[in-house]
């Protein structure tokens, strides 16, 4: 494999063998070192072989080995003669993040941090299985999978506002509840409102540093030491179900075309294919039952913020963006516009001003992107651009990345160690267990400045602020 440099931050792996479209990939030097670590380029050169794939496959700068697709991997594909891949999206359907903003200051929070988490990790029960505090019936969650937020709002849990700063207005339209499995629906019955384990958390931070303060003002961010929360999670035991019930109902559908693949975890259903649109409207109803997974979550989480600082105290939905799905959207391929399944799989939406899918408040400006950073470092708030609608198909990195394995973790770090060294720093940590801490220690992951300094130099996104941790709920 040859790369070639295009620019400080691009580079390309040419066409070669079956390849259709070359490999774009958006990283330092140093990023690239750890990516040629893993088999994530080669994961992409094979994304590049698959039918119907459309300019080129794009490698964000938080590019790790994943299944079938690289995590932070970008690819578009023709919705008549294409493909839609399960593998292309992700077991954890719409995982994703909101960043919640409040009138508090960091000095307000930290004398509470520990009783604030204390309640926080009550209300909204982390951890692998967990029991939702809210109770649905079949049919309720029925209408969840078909509503998303439009639910919420019924039921009283989410209001308007909330419903204007989520990516899609909290629901795809496309959701087909018939389309999910009654394993995968009895697995999420009994989660809603529940965390997760793995990388998902809620996280008290504040705003370290303001890079944008005109942006930053429109988004509620008003001062450096303002508190906000962040929270990770997507859709949990029904997701990662529904993405199990089509990749078996491909490898049993079409052995033929499993057996030309050079990884059979890139299975696929073609574009026109009534499996492919089974399963777009089952990832549709889980990404519905995600939004409204993490509205469920913000409003056990107000409630603990009132709980410990007062009834007057408001938490506003600054954005909602997801980082494991599909879209239609549109784009121009040589000269003519083309309807396309746009997967992202760890990567985040990054769309320009101007365009209707922006929250009229934003749409001036464009989107809001959150990219999470780990429970020791950084994450930072930017703004998406017209380069990167050009470029990438409107998208740009969801996070950190890894550079360890679970199973390297455990064996390089100890949970009780990682939360020493956090306190050391100010930064409380409430966890399910040691493992989970020593899993997502921040050794385990890329160094996020360096992440979101690639997608500010190349314009997929500009940073706008800059947020660190001073309390983290862990599954």
């Amino acid at each position: 494999m040859e790369i070639k440099k295009i620019s400080d931050y691009e580079w390309e792996v040419q066409k070669e063998g079956a390849m259709k479209v070359p490999v774009r990939i958006y990283a330092s030097e140093k990023i690239l070192k750890k990516m040629q670590e893993d088999q994530c380029i080669k994961q992409g050169m094979n994304v590049a072989t698959l039918p119907g794939i459309q300019k080129r496959v794009i490698m964000l700068s938080d590019s790790h080995q994943g299944y079938g697709f690289a995590v932070g991997t970008v690819a578009a594909f023709d919705t008549e003669n294409g493909i839609i891949s399960p593998g292309g999206i992700g077991f954890d359907i719409n995982c994703g993040v909101r960043v919640l903003t409040t009138s508090l200051k960091k000095e307000d929070v930290e004398p509470k941090i520990k009783e604030l988490l204390e309640i926080m990790f009550r209300n909204v029960p982390p951890g692998v299985g967990e029991q939702s505090k809210f109770k649905l019936s079949k049919e309720e969650l029925d209408e969840v999978l078909k509503k998303g937020v439009d639910w919420a709002i019924e039921n009283g849990y989410a209001t308007e506002e909330d419903k204007r700063h989520c990516e899609e207005y909290g629901g795809l339209e496309q959701a087909d509840a018939s389309k999910v499995s009654d394993t995968a629906k009895k697995r999420g019955k009994s989660q809603l409102g529940t965390l997760g384990a793995g990388n998902h958390f809620l996280e008290v931070q504040s705003v370290n540093k303001i890079f944008n303060k005109e942006i930053a003002k429109k988004f509620g961010i008003n001062e450096e030491g303002q508190v906000v929360l962040m929270i990770h999670t997507g859709s949990r035991g029904l997701g990662h179900q529904t993405c199990s019930d089509y990749l078996r109902r491909i490898e049993r559908e079409s052995p033929e075309i499993i057996n030309k693949l050079p990884d059979k975890d890139l299975a696929y259903a073609p574009a026109d294919s009534k499996t492919a649109k089974d399963y777009f409207g089952a990832m549709c109803a889980a990404a519905n039952f995600a939004w409204v997974n993490r509205q469920l979550i913000t409003y056990q989480v107000r409630n603990s913020f009132q709980e410990v600082f007062g009834k007057e105290v408001e938490l506003k939905l600054l954005y909602d963006v997801c980082h494991n799905i599909a879209k239609i959207e549109e784009y121009e391929i040589n000269g003519k516009n083309k309807k396309l399944y746009i997967h992202r799989k760890g990567a985040t939406r990054a769309f320009g001003p101007g365009k209707k899918e922006v929250p009229e408040t934003y749409r001036d400006l464009g989107q809001p992107i959150i990219i999470p950073g780990t429970m020791g470092t950084a994450s930072y708030v930017l703004i998406g651009t017209n380069e990167a609608m050009q470029e990438t198909f409107s998208s740009t990195a969801h996070g950190a990345g890894r550079v360890m394995s679970r199973t390297q973790a455990n064996k390089t770090f100890r949970g009780e160690k990682i939360k020493q060294d956090l306190e050391k720093n100010n930064i409380f940590i409430k966890a399910t267990s040691w493992k989970g801490i020593a899993e997502e220690s921040p050794g385990v992951y890329k160094d996020i400045d360096e992440v979101v300094k690639v997608s500010d130099k190349v314009g997929i996104g500009k940073i706008v602020c800059r947020l660190t941790p001073l309390g983290v709920v862990k599954g």
